[in-house]
């Protein structure tokens, strides 16, 4: 087997319709949703996963019905049962279902559902980098909320490839600063120093990102600034890459047609996969617990 998915209590083919047709996340993107990586049959960094979502939550006033140790055996029992030791695991939560009207449904029950997939890391891209189309991010001005509503990434996605690019990168054209990529954070390396997008309403605060700021950087003896900045501030650096839960550290080696420093992933942000890839194998989850 190499997916899994499941529903409101139920492990279901993904064949089989499951949504129902007033379902708010259905019909009006009204939910949230998170994205963890499985590695050797365990889910990596989930209590961090599981704080960002429940801010989410918080942030919409959607109603908590799984406590954290529920999701968890969850999230262990989807694992056993499809026998994927490496994957990415994708959950959501909608308000639930009710007649198509804006204000919040009182009382609301929110739908659960989450799949499994045996999706592997683009090794091949972490070895040659990517080339990112600079992109205007339409997005709304809630960004640190993960919702539903993705309508903004995904025109992103398809501008990307329609210039021939393997990802988006987006700016805020009104204010000239770089935000990220679709669902990764961004950062660049000029003069040896680490700089990435404050943590604000513009951007998600990434897992990788988080571990990255508190665990990575403190480690390599790297200066990290969260700070904005411009695109031509971008231009100038000496490396670039995106970090998220899919696919880890993607060099980004050019921006549209402008090569990034020499053109090749550069040598700092080897390091800072190398040292993931180490947090990978001690595991975070117990640290963060302390």
């Amino acid at each position: 087997m190499n997916e899994l998915a499941y529903i409101d209590g139920a492990f279901i083919d993904l064949k089989e319709y499951a949504v129902q047709l007033e379902d708010r996340g259905y019909q009006m993107g009204d939910g949230v949703y998170e994205m963890l990586r499985v590695y050797d049959g365990t889910c990596f960094a989930v209590k961090r996963h599981l704080d960002r979502y429940r801010r989410s939550m918080r942030e919409l006033s959607i109603p908590i019905t799984d406590t954290d140790e529920e999701l968890y055996h969850l999230f262990n029992e989807m694992i056993v049962k499809s026998d994927i030791k490496n994957g990415l695991l994708y959950f959501q939560l909608t308000r639930g279902t009710a007649p198509r009207r804006y204000p919040f449904p009182e009382p609301s029950l929110p739908h659960l559902n989450a799949i499994l997939r045996d999706t592997p890391v683009r090794q091949d891209w972490q070895q040659s980098g990517i080339r990112a189309d600079l992109t205007e991010d339409i997005r709304w001005l809630r960004c640190d909320i993960r919702t539903l509503n993705l309508l903004g990434n995904i025109l992103a996605a398809n501008q990307a490839r329609r210039a021939g690019a393997q990802a988006a990168l987006l700016y805020r054209k009104e204010n000239n600063f770089i935000t990220e990529g679709l669902d990764q954070s961004f950062f660049l390396v000029k003069d040896g120093v680490l700089w990435t997008h404050p943590a604000d309403a513009f951007i998600r605060d990434g897992v990788t990102r988080s571990l990255i700021k508190e665990k990575i950087a403190p480690k390599l003896e790297l200066t990290l600034v969260e700070k904005k900045f411009s695109p031509e501030f971008l231009l100038k650096a000496e490396e670039a890459f995106l970090a998220g839960t899919e696919n880890e550290i993607i060099p980004v080696t050019a921006i549209s047609h402008t090569p990034i420093g020499a053109g090749q992933p550069g040598p700092i942000t080897q390091e800072i996969l190398t040292a993931l890839h180490a947090l990978v194998k001690e595991g975070v989850d117990q640290d963060d617990e302390e």
